[in-house]
């Protein structure tokens, strides 16, 4: 097992919880497994009704590492209206409305995850190379949002739950009090730590974002459990934020080096 690094950043990200076209359309406060494996089969070029070619991915773990949660704005939404019925846009149900639809849509505002990738050696590199050269493009959730760079920091890692603790620069400034040698970070796993880890009591929540299928008339999703932790990651790691795009890089074109 090895795998990648992908940092997730951008002015928005919308992580939706539900397939189903609601009136008000939600996001998670984290990247979902959902969104993150249609960015895999996205960049790879599987099709949405290729229901088998996403099998592969049960062999992928996903740990978040929450740099900085964002703030929740809410986007007031209109589609439609002003015009007869039938020189209306369809709805997402197949019909033509000649009143407008609203919905209102939530969106994070600069919030920074990075995500650890582990999977078995060959799928790793398979990954880290579509999503260097993407088929269809990578999307923070939607596809009016699209993700800052650098954005694939890394394709060749050992250990990349290891590199979340120790390697990738934080997007936050080092704590004021110097004699704090550790910031408490956020992070979400699909495993428990085991034990002798970090000490960090897990908050164990349910989600449903497990993809089933992605069909455009049959989408479907299963549930997983995700294990919540604060956990202590050095503060030489944070920095001022003004050079955090050259740490960054910096970070990322070191991997030939390392």
């Amino acid at each position: 097992m090895s795998g990648l690094l992908l940092r997730l950043a951008g002015p928005l990200q919308s992580w939706g919880e539900r397939s189903a076209f609601t009136p008000v359309r939600e996001t998670a406060s984290f990247p979902t497994r959902s969104a993150l494996v249609g960015m895999f089969a996205a960049a790879e070029g599987i099709a949405r009704g290729d229901t088998a070619g996403l099998t592969k991915y049960e062999q992928v773990r996903l740990t978040v590492r929450v740099d900085r949660p964002g703030v929740l704005l809410e986007d007031y939404h209109t589609a439609g209206g002003g015009f007869l019925k039938e020189r209306t846009a369809a709805t997402s149900g197949g019909s033509n409305k000649a009143a407008a639809v609203i919905t209102r849509r939530q969106y994070l505002t600069d919030a920074v995850f990075v995500v650890a990738v582990i999977a078995p050696d060959d799928l790793a590199e398979q990954l880290a190379a579509s999503l260097r050269r993407p088929y269809w493009a990578p999307y923070l959730g939607r596809r009016s949002c699209a993700p800052d760079e650098p954005f694939l920091l890394r394709r060749h890692v050992d250990d990349p739950e290891a590199e979340l603790l120790t390697g990738v620069p934080l997007t936050c400034p080092e704590p004021r009090d110097d004699t704090e040698e550790a910031i408490a970070v956020q992070f979400l796993r699909e495993r428990p730590l085991p034990d002798g880890g970090s000490g960090a009591a897990a908050d164990v929540i349910e989600v449903n974002d497990m993809p089933v299928s992605f069909a455009p008339h049959g989408r479907a999703h299963a549930g997983r459990r995700l294990y919540r932790t604060v956990e202590p990651v050095s503060r030489a790691l944070a920095g001022p934020q003004k050079t955090l795009l050259t740490r960054l890089i910096d970070y990322a074109h070191a991997e030939g080096h390392a």
